[in-house]
Order: structure tokens, then sequence, then C-alpha cells
């Protein structure tokens, strides 16, 4: 949870102008609802908004004031521009502290496997519950000297104190199998190449011209 205090300012104008207009004060449009309220609709000071996005991960919750009150808020959306990275919106949900909410949180892999095997992370995050101001900003599952055959699952995963697991217990994680050999590895490439080249259409032949003699 960042500590910082973002000041933000009601937000009177909508529309695509507008949002431009925005952020070319360099301010984010950004929205909070939750609680059963009316969403509040606000601009953000661009840079900070940004330093305390990177800062608390993809569950990042804000200290926000809103007209003189402090609103906690939890990450929820953030679209930014996918060529210069600065935020385009962000939507938070309103949050108290104890609250519990439901967030995805990233898997990190640590450690080094064991040089015959291949380290497969078939699902990326885990669903868990956590306290509004306790959330993971993710989850490490080491594969230290992990061999082929051995498979982890979300029930053997280690959470922080408070958070509960909400994804299926038998969600595989991670699945380490044999790693191939070069040969192996450039055999297949070979095979599938071969399998392209047989799988491309041939070249039409000319078709033959027809006989001008006349019957």
């Amino acid at each position: 949870m960042s500590e910082d205090l973002i000041k933000a300012e009601a937000r009177t104008e909508f529309g695509k102008g507008a949002a431009r207009r925005i952020r070319r004060d360099n301010k984010v449009p950004a929205v909070i609802y939750g609680h059963g309220e009316a969403p509040v609709h606000v601009t953000l000071p661009a840079h900070d908004t940004l330093m305390a996005l990177k800062h608390g991960g993809a569950n990042a919750v804000l200290n926000i004031e809103v007209d003189g009150t402090v609103q906690l808020a939890l990450t929820k959306q953030v679209q930014a521009d996918p060529l210069k990275g600065f935020l385009e919106h962000v939507d938070f949900v309103a949050v108290k502290k104890g609250e519990k909410v439901t967030v995805e949180v990233p898997v990190h892999l640590v450690g080094e496997a064991n040089k015959e095997a291949f380290v497969q992370l078939e699902n990326n995050v885990v669903t868990l519950e956590a306290e509004a101001t306790h959330i993971p900003e993710q989850i490490e599952v080491s594969v230290e000297g992990a061999e082929p055959g051995l498979q982890i699952h979300a029930s053997e995963l280690t959470l922080p104190k408070g958070s509960t697991l909400i994804s299926d217990a038998e969600l595989l994680i991670v699945n380490v199998t044999q790693a191939k050999s070069a040969a192996a590895a450039e055999a297949e490439l070979a095979e599938a190449t071969a399998e392209v080249a047989g799988d491309a259409p041939a070249a039409e032949e000319p078709a033959a011209e027809e006989s001008s003699d006349s019957e």
C-alpha cells in the first residue's frame, strides 16, 4: 500500500476532448466507486499516480484525498497508451482498513531448477482474499533444484498471513518436465520445417493453349 497522499481534483468535463485536455495538463482522468456510493469522477497528478501504481503493483492501494477527505482506493483497471506508456484512465474501488477484498495476485518463480528440467509456469496468477491494506504484490514459488515430474498446485503455495486462497486448490501452477536435448530439439525443428514445406502449394503449371484449328 502506498503511504503517499495523492490529491484529487473534481472532474467537471467529460468526453474524449476533455480527457485529452486533462492529459495535456499532466493529469489523468480517474473514477472511484464502491460501497454503494455514486461514482466519484476526479483527475489525479499523472506522475505521482504513475509512480504510486508502479510501486504498489497490480493491486496498488492508494491514499486519495477527495474534497478534503482521504479515501483508500484499490486499483481495478489501468488504461495506458501502448506506445508511449502514459496513463489514459484509472478505475479505483473505495475500500476500508480491515476490509477483505478478492484480487488476482501474480505468481513469481525463484531459484534454479535441475539442469535436466524444463519449468513451465502453467498459471501466472492466483485469486486470493486479503485485507485491502495487506495485499501481497506477488506470490513467490521456489523451483530451486526442481526435477522432472514435479508439479505444484495452488493448495501448495505459501500465502502471506491473512490471505486466503480463492482459486481452485487443484489449479496447476508449475509443471516440471524433462528438458529436451539439443539433438532432439534440432530433430523436431527439422521435422516441423519439412512438414511446412510439404504443405506448401505446388506451383501451378501453365494451362495448355487451346487448339485454334477449326473443326
